[in-house]
């Protein structure tokens, strides 16, 4: 197994960068990555007016993957998340869901335990471990990592943790792949803007698929089997989301749109992400033995 550790980060998905690791098709990489912070917040007394927000959600890589080519995808399975030992977490002013109740920042911090989150003396939260920000360069212009899109990016998806495989629509060869913003914890939707934010270890393989093309990102877990897209509003997102798993099963099941969607609407879940990036991520997430019986497959 290949190591990258996070001296090699980037701030913006772009097809300009220069790879910090070239791999084949089929390595597995074990990923140091910062927190959404670059690791600034360590102690109450890093307070985040203070911090360099140049820095902020990073990504370890870029890695370029041979075989991945444009128009192709590559899939992208999560083996390990390991997590540091503290967290952080924050709102403030103009931030999340409810920043206007705010007039200045807050954080706080966390220790973690064993297989749970210690958020005071009185309330431990089991973990859920899950990676904030992956991704792949998109065909334009570069996009921060704070954005999530059809690259991937800041998707916050609580379904991205291990044993899920992400497929990723490669816009350029090698599709220069990068993670960070891990959470030990989050709910869906991110509604104070952050998790638990925590640096760690995240552990993946790498599969190139040259002949397969997805529009938006694409989710496997052990149950479920879902389309991921981001957009200016959640309406707007899940509509995108619908739409093109609709389009799968009328392309890959023999279905016309009608019997399409009827189904989805008794079987599969529109799921919030998070609401508040500069744009907004959905998940639609169907269960794998639905697709089973129709004989789905990509």
């Amino acid at each position: 197994m290949i190591e990258l550790n996070d001296a090699t980060t980037f701030f913006a998905f772009d097809k300009q960068l220069e790879p910090a690791l070239v791999v084949p098709s089929g390595e597995t990489v074990r990923i140091r990555t910062k927190d959404c912070f670059g690791n600034q917040v360590q102690s109450p007394e890093d307070e985040l007016d203070s911090i360099d927000w140049d820095a902020i959600n990073p990504a370890t890589g870029p890695i370029f993957v041979e075989g991945a080519v444009a128009g192709g995808t590559l899939a992208v399975h999560i083996d390990e998340i390991e997590l540091d030992a503290q967290t952080a977490s924050c709102t403030g002013a103009d931030e999340g869901v409810c920043g206007a109740r705010f007039n200045e920042w807050s954080t706080h911090l966390c220790a973690i335990e064993g297989d749970k989150l210690i958020w005071n003396d009185k309330l431990s939260i089991p973990l859920n471990p899950m990676i904030g920000v992956i991704g792949v360069a998109p065909a334009g212009d570069a996009v921060n990592c704070g954005t999530p899109g059809s690259h991937g990016g800041n998707m916050d998806n609580t379904a991205i943790g291990v044993g899920a495989t992400l497929y990723f629509p490669v816009a350029v060869d090698g599709a220069l792949f990068g993670c960070g913003d891990m959470h030990a914890v989050m709910g869906d939707g991110e509604v104070s803007v952050s998790g638990a934010e925590v640096a760690g270890w995240a552990t993946v393989t790498f599969t190139a698929l040259p002949e397969l093309s997805v529009p938006d990102p694409l989710i496997e877990t052990a149950t479920h089997f879902g389309v991921i897209a981001s957009a200016e509003s959640l309406d707007a997102a899940a509509e995108r989301a619908v739409n093109e798993m609709v389009d799968l099963l009328c392309d890959r099941c023999d279905m016309g749109a009608d019997e399409a969607i009827m189904l989805l609407s008794l079987v599969a879940d529109v799921q919030v992400c998070q609401m508040v990036d500069p744009e907004k991520t959905v998940r639609f997430m169907v269960p794998k033995y639905v697709l089973d019986s129709l004989g789905f497959e990509l």
